[in-house]
């Protein structure tokens, strides 16, 4: 392993010699601790209220989520009951106020507590919280993070991070009501709950917190079209959310991707296929099929509108956009993705609808079988499935990650499934593949990058990043439960080796990507608790080790 600017401790936590940049994420307040001292904090629904810098905060130090506690006794602890945090051994400098409420600092002893709220109201309640209490609300919390206490400290401090990302995604109202699943510190204005990284993400809350999951999936159902088209997100309900709608009426080019009130980037071809995954994922796992009853109109629309998409193959064909998780790439036609999803979209009617709607059940199930020999005749390229074939029958055959939903939902049969991961583990295994420029940093998305450039937008222009062959722990987790599910050795490089990067870098989060070449995304990125999700379902397996580790 390289030098570590991050080093995992026995307790799952961190050790760093000097302050990391490092992210807040609670219920209501989040924001970002720089290297250099200065702290931007905002709120979620509202954005900024506030930036100012700290006195220095000198190392060693121990870094835990939503904890920072120094070698001298410097800290700084963030509440989980209301907007706050402590300061400890730490002087405030001047707050510089943001447009999104209001954020105060009051001494107390030796401390400082910073408060925040969206009115006075709310301001006030967390004003109400002493010292002791956020110090005790942070410990708590790290605790709650903490799934994999039997694990070595590389392991017990990713499930520990990872769970972090997931848990600190669950936002609330300044009542406290359940105000959606955040993707990440970067969607809070407007404040936007997503479909696919909320699937993902709820793979973890699955196992620790279903009732939030059940709360996500109600959000979520309100934006399934009747017939069943769903944007990538949902607007949050609040003023922010009025402010963007007046924006969007008024705004040619916003209007032109929002189409509707209420929805964050219209008409994504994944989301209406996550939505119910979500909703069998929680009947399975619950073993409660009152959603599925609930939303069943919502369920039948998104299998309806489906097989209108069926092409001469039987297959549903995506339109050339960019519209869904690839979203910088304009895929088309069959997209192996997407495809996966599908599955297992028409295996999930078929379970929630048996002895419930036993027509539409049997319409699925047999959709689904047909639907896997065509997947088979059309999509296998030699030793794994082309990323998406368009069409004008032209091909982008690079061997895609993303293309593991079809391994995920059985879409393929099982010698394919296992002659596409040994193609996986060989070609986007960074330390395998040596005609990529870049070592042994971790997964590629995809490989060889895109050979059209017409295809791609943005920063998936640049080969080696983002879309393009970045690394992505929500895919890496991906790839290592195939793994697992299938007994095979070689899970623990793609479950933890991003981790590991992240160390090296001094990144004190669960990232949403990064290339070698261009950096990293955002911290604390909600779905990239997958990995912990993985590590928890996989645990016995995992107790036994990995020859190829």
């Amino acid at each position: 392993m390289e030098s570590l600017k991050l080093i995992p401790r026995a307790d799952g936590l961190l050790d760093a010699a000097q302050l990391p940049q490092f992210p807040i994420m609670a219920a209501r307040l989040q924001g970002e601790l720089a290297s250099d001292g200065s702290l931007t904090l905002a709120l979620w629904g509202s954005g900024d209220v506030g930036v100012l810098t700290l006195g220095e905060i000198a190392g060693p130090m121990v870094i835990a989520p939503g904890r920072i506690e120094t070698a001298a006794g410097q800290g700084l602890y963030v509440a989980q009951s209301a907007p706050a945090l402590l300061l400890r051994g730490v002087t405030p400098g001047p707050i510089h106020g943001g447009p999104g409420g209001r954020l105060s600092a009051r001494q107390v002893g030796a401390d400082w507590v910073l408060s925040a709220g969206v009115d006075e109201a709310e301001a006030a309640r967390a004003a109400t919280l002493g010292p002791e209490q956020i110090v005790a609300e942070a410990r708590d919390y790290a605790r709650a993070c903490d799934l994999a206490p039997a694990a070595e400290p590389l392991l017990r401090s990713l499930v520990l991070q990872s769970a972090h990302a997931g848990l600190s995604s669950i936002r609330r109202y300044p009542d406290g009501g359940f105000a959606g699943l955040a993707a990440g510190l970067a969607y809070s204005t407007p404040a936007r709950t997503y479909y696919r990284d909320g699937y993902w993400t709820l793979q973890l809350l699955l196992r620790i917190a279903p009732d939030i999951v059940a709360e996500q999936i109600e959000l979520l159902a309100r934006r399934i079209h009747a017939d069943g088209e769903a944007p990538s997100g949902v607007i949050i309900d609040g003023p922010h959310a009025e402010a963007f709608e007046r924006s969007r009426l008024n705004d040619l080019a916003l209007a032109a991707v929002h189409w509707a009130p209420g929805e964050w980037w219209s008409d994504h071809f994944d989301s209406p296929l996550m939505f119910v995954l979500a909703v069998a994922d929680h009947a399975r796992v619950t073993g409660d099929a009152s959603l599925a009853r609930r939303y069943w109109t919502q369920i039948e629309a998104v299998f309806e509108r489906y097989l209108s998409f069926t092409g001469f193959e039987g297959l549903p064909h995506k339109p050339r956009n960019d519209r869904d998780w690839a979203d910088n790439v304009y895929r088309e036609g069959l997209v192996s993705y997407d495809l996966g999803l599908w599955i297992g979209m028409l295996d999930a009617v078929a379970e929630l609808g048996d002895g419930w709607r036993p027509q539409i059940a049997d319409g699925a199930r047999a959709a689904a079988a047909a639907g896997r020999k065509a997947i088979e005749a059309h999509l296998w390229r030699g030793d794994w499935p082309a990323d998406y074939i368009r069409d004008d029958d032209s091909a982008e055959d690079h061997l895609a990650l993303d293309a593991l939903t079809l391994l995920r939902h059985d879409a393929l049969p099982a010698d394919k499934a296992l002659t596409m991961l040994g193609q996986v583990q060989d070609r986007l295994e960074s330390r395998r593949n040596t005609d990529q420029p870049y070592g042994d940093f971790g997964m590629l998305c995809c490989f060889p990058p895109f050979a059209r450039a017409a295809d791609l937008r943005a920063k998936s222009a640049d080969a080696y990043r983002y879309h393009n062959g970045g690394d992505w722990p929500w895919l890496d987790a991906l790839y290592a439960g195939e793994r697992l599910r299938r007994s095979l050795s070689g899970w623990r490089y793609p479950l933890t080796r991003w981790w590991e990067w992240c160390l090296a870098q001094g990144w004190a989060g669960a990232v949403e990507h990064y290339s070698v070449p261009f950096g990293r995304g955002s911290l604390l990125q909600a779905w990239s608790c997958l990995p912990a999700a993985v590590a928890l379902q996989y645990a016995d397996k995992m107790a036994a080790g990995d020859p190829e580790a």
